[in-house]
């Protein structure tokens, strides 16, 4: 299983701001319950979408100023981005079901 990989504060703009298509990036902590459960479910969907979609995660108390930029304050919290927009958000834990439904709706 691929493992969803780390975004900074120094690649972020080059991997989601300035890219074009799909990207899903997951706002997330080390400390975190629900981000942890959402990991696993990160990774399938990232999986079912490879090679349509781009999947990130960045840890907040890592990287507090992208956090920031995007008004981050509840996590997890998963952004969806489309030609470096922002386009579509979800907060909290999300099922598998729900983020592939997320994911198809920005794609379309």
């Amino acid at each position: 299983m691929a493992k969803v990989p780390a975004l900074t504060s120094d690649n972020f703009a080059n991997a989601v701001e300035n890219a074009s298509g799909v990207v899903v990036v997951d706002f997330t902590a080390t400390w975190c319950p629900p981000c942890k459960m959402l990991a696993p479910v990160l990774d399938r969907v990232s999986e079912k979408y490879e090679g349509k979609a781009s999947f990130y995660k960045v840890d907040v108390d890592e990287n507090p100023e992208t956090a920031g930029k995007y008004g981050v304050s509840t996590i997890p919290n998963i952004l969806f981005f489309k030609d470096g927009q922002v386009v579509d958000q979800s907060v909290g834990y999300v099922a598998e079901g729900a983020l592939s439904s997320k994911v198809d709706n920005v794609l379309s």
